[in-house]
């Protein structure tokens, strides 16, 4: 099956992102957490500060943390691979369908990046939050990246680059049931 395939509702650019990208960037913090560099790297990443990471946690607690924060990281990457590749599966021939179920996902992730970048971009020191030169990758990966996923869903969801089957339709045109009139 080719990279970019038939996909309707999810096409070029957001398919390459969302079915593609996206997951990668998501289940890698996962094993990152979990394995190599570990849970002490990745805790003490989340702030930069120009100190070399400590080999180990202190507190076993802190160290559990990480690691269902890594679970959390795999989940929303094995959603994304998992539920967007069986909706373009599923229903090849009913994009009005697929929008309507990558709408809800979309809707429910796009949330999650406003709380996201909000609690990392509070979280971070006063002398941080503007000084973007002094950010390191998980930095920007927690704020720069996911603003861009954020905005990418919203471009979506606004027909950018794409035809639109359900969202910005008349009912009639989206497949849906006049409403009634009392």
């Amino acid at each position: 099956m080719p990279l970019i395939s038939e996909f309707p509702a999810l096409p070029g650019l957001y398919q390459l992102l969302f079915l593609h990208i996206e997951p990668i960037s998501t289940v890698m913090p996962a094993i990152m957490a979990w394995s190599f560099p570990g849970a002490a790297w990745f805790h003490h990443e989340l702030i930069p500060d120009g100190t070399p990471a400590p080999t180990a946690l202190s507190d076993p607690r802190t160290t559990m943390a990480i690691w269902q924060l890594g679970n959390c990281y795999l989940l929303l990457g094995l959603i994304s691979t998992f539920v967007f590749r069986a909706v373009r599966d599923a229903l090849p021939d009913n994009p009005v369908a697929q929008e309507r179920i990558l709408g809800a996902s979309f809707t429910a992730l796009a949330l999650a990046d406003v709380t996201h970048i909000l609690w990392s971009f509070l979280g971070l020191p006063d002398a941080l939050k503007y000084d973007l030169a002094s950010w390191n990758s998980m930095t920007h990966g927690n704020i720069t990246f996911v603003v861009f996923l954020l905005s990418m869903r919203l471009a979506w969801f606004m027909g950018i680059g794409r035809t639109r089957y359900y969202y910005g339709q008349p009912a009639a045109a989206a497949g849906l049931p006049a409403k009634k009139t009392a």
